[in-house]
């Protein structure tokens, strides 16, 4: 019989118990190429792309995981909150944008602060925590950050900032501008004293950040492609009235005209932030397993 004069069978109707069902974000697709990643092995890879080494956001405990020594973190200032002192108010009130905040994301604040080790050294550490209000800089944040420079100077070791931040926390008015100075004065403080800080700036770093201690690094690092600068490309070309550069102000582009000192992919981070802080530490280098020795005859 022709094919086209055959009855038509009716589907064999699926049962919702013989469905298969793809978990949610048990895949990961990359924001630059559209490769997909199973997504344990996208996190075990410190969430860089695998095929184009795109570097995507990373959550702030999985960074601290992912730098410090294992179970060598011990977080401090975990008591310091947010007030309103200007009673801010926009499309909602300050009070209630911290509040979910803290719901969200947790009772940090916008940075996070104590002690940790980076191979086997003890730093005074602090970790911007972007998924905060964005890791603005309020009274708080410029409070833990001296604190992070004060331990280092009191303890006479070395000082790790991440940063990652849109700038200065506007619903904070002239007090998160204040916070610039702040800690400009507590990073002098530990530069008098001849002991290192290391600023690492991550995707982005920006506003009163950039323009206070996160560019007074005595080695300034920063991740692939990550945006760093006080302005926006987008608000620094309304100003100019100029087409800006192609790369404007990402890490590759500030390397170029000296504003960074090293670009290090977040896989390689941790190993260089150890090797760099024994050289300015003037600590031993760490011990390399001898290799065994070549067959003779």
């Amino acid at each position: 019989m022709a094919w086209w004069r055959r009855k038509k069978q009716p589907l064999e109707q699926t049962s919702e118990s013989n469905k298969v069902s793809v978990p949610r974000g048990l895949w990961t697709k990359c924001d630059a190429c559209g490769e997909i990643t199973y997504t344990a092995e996208f996190v075990q890879n410190l969430r860089v792309c695998p095929v184009c080494s795109h570097h995507h956001v990373m959550p702030t405990k999985e960074r601290i995981a992912a730098m410090l020594d294992p179970e060598s973190w011990q977080p401090l200032d975990l008591e310091l909150r947010s007030g309103d002192p200007l009673g801010f108010r926009d499309q909602a009130a300050y009070s209630d944008r911290v509040a979910k905040a803290d719901r969200s994301v947790g009772p940090t604040d916008a940075f996070t602060a104590g002690f940790g080790r980076i191979d086997g050294l003890d730093v005074s550490a602090g970790f911007f925590v972007f998924e905060y209000m964005g890791g603005s800089m309020g009274s708080v944040v410029g409070e833990k950050v001296t604190r992070v420079f004060e331990r280092a100077l009191e303890r006479k070791i070395p000082a790790v900032i991440f940063s990652a931040s849109g700038g200065a926390r506007m619903q904070e008015g002239i007090l998160s501008l204040m916070q610039m100075a702040k800690t400009s004065a507590a990073r002098g403080r530990l530069r008098t004293a001849g002991i290192p800080y290391i600023s690492v700036c991550l995707h982005p770093t920006t506003g009163g950040v950039a323009a206070s201690f996160a560019m007074l690094g005595d080695v300034i690092l920063a991740e692939p492609r990550a945006l760093v600068g006080f302005a926006g490309p987008r608000v620094v070309q309304q100003t100019i009235g100029q087409e800006l550069p192609p790369g404007f102000q990402r890490a590759e582009f500030l390397l170029e005209h000296g504003m960074l000192d090293r670009i290090v992919g977040r896989l390689e981070l941790r190993e260089q932030l150890g090797l760099m802080l024994r050289l300015l530490a003037g600590a031993p280098a760490k011990a390399v397993a001898a290799l065994p020795a070549a067959p003779t005859g």
